[in-house]
């Protein structure tokens, strides 16, 4: 991928960080870069405080106890006992049925020689002595509080850029698909092809767009042996953070809350700063609005190319 500046003209909507002298993209991914990591530096916003507070109320299931869940309600999310749904201020809906799940029983084991022994004798640690049934239900049977939720408030207009983009991803033989049984991810990368959940704004989608155009680009062949799930997930949010804030999209700390929703910071993504420099260059080189000649053709100008590198097919869920 190029590093070289490009020139990026006014959108419809003129982005804050653009200037009345136009700025090349350069300045324009530097300032936007320098955003993000003042974000991640501000520490977890309320909203994700929140939510992890929330989600820390939530257990683990056992793959045994997910198929009993799905088997029972294919439709569950976030899935829980009655105490603790009354801890986060819902109530079970009356009537509602009880997913049946197995817990553990732990308890302590001991010899007749050992229940004669005094109370100073050494505790025994505890073990697993069983299991027994018990009822669960999923938020859908419970009615009260909202459960907090990360910010998607994204918003701006996109424009003309949908359309470019969608052009890059055909041009790279890219599938572009739209399928609700995604949720609740809101996109895919598979290499080769993004999956979109449907119902998304015209700015969520595109930013959803750009973060897994930023997996096929990076994270699909060989580097994704080289990086973690963290370092995906930081790269390509940075990416869609950085382009979309070019181009007059606003999200709030939606992707500083998303970034360290997978324990990623400032220092991870200083780390990776060329790698989101260049990736966040190509990309807005691509959404750039042509220049009148370039509409028009010029004899012997050609459009200038920006290739993916072909991958095998790898999920990467956003």
């Amino acid at each position: 991928m190029s590093s070289t500046a490009a020139t990026i003209s006014h959108p419809v909507q003129p982005s804050p960080y653009q200037s009345k002298q136009r700025q090349t993209a350069k300045d324009v991914i530097a300032e936007n870069v320098k955003a993000l990591i003042a974000q991640l530096e501000a520490g977890k916003s309320d909203a994700l405080t929140a939510y992890l507070d929330a989600m820390a109320h939530f257990h683990n299931y056992s793959f045994g106890n997910i198929l009993a869940i799905a088997r029972q309600k294919p439709t569950a999310t976030n899935v829980a006992g009655m105490y603790t749904w009354n801890q986060l201020g819902r109530r079970v809906k009356k009537g509602e049925k009880g997913i049946q799940i197995l817990a553990p029983m732990i308890g302590v084991r001991r010899n007749k020689q050992e229940e004669a022994e005094q109370d100073g004798a050494e505790k025994k640690a505890p073990v697993l002595v069983g299991f027994r049934a018990v009822y669960v239900f999923d938020v859908s049977q419970t009615e009260g509080a909202d459960l907090p939720e990360l910010s998607q408030n994204v918003t701006g207009d996109v424009g003309g850029n949908r359309d470019r983009l969608l052009s890059f991803l055909a041009a790279q033989n890219i599938a572009l698909e739209y399928k609700e049984s995604i949720a609740p991810a809101m996109g895919v990368s598979y290499g080769g092809k993004i999956v979109i959940l449907p119902g998304q704004s015209e700015a969520e989608e595109f930013s959803t767009l750009i973060h897994e155009l930023a997996h096929e680009m990076l994270h699909k062949a060989d580097r994704r042996t080289a990086t973690t799930k963290v370092v995906r997930e930081t790269e390509a949010e940075a990416i869609a953070f950085v382009v979309g804030k070019a181009i007059g999209i606003e999200g709030g700390s939606a992707s500083a809350d998303y970034i360290q929703l997978y324990h990623g910071n400032a220092a991870l993504l200083a780390e990776s700063l060329e790698v989101i420099q260049q990736t966040s260059a190509v990309i807005l080189a691509v959404l750039q609005e042509p220049s009148p000649e370039e509409s028009h053709g010029q004899p012997g100008d050609a459009a200038p190319q920006h290739e993916v590198e072909e991958q095998e097919p790898v999920a990467e869920v956003a």
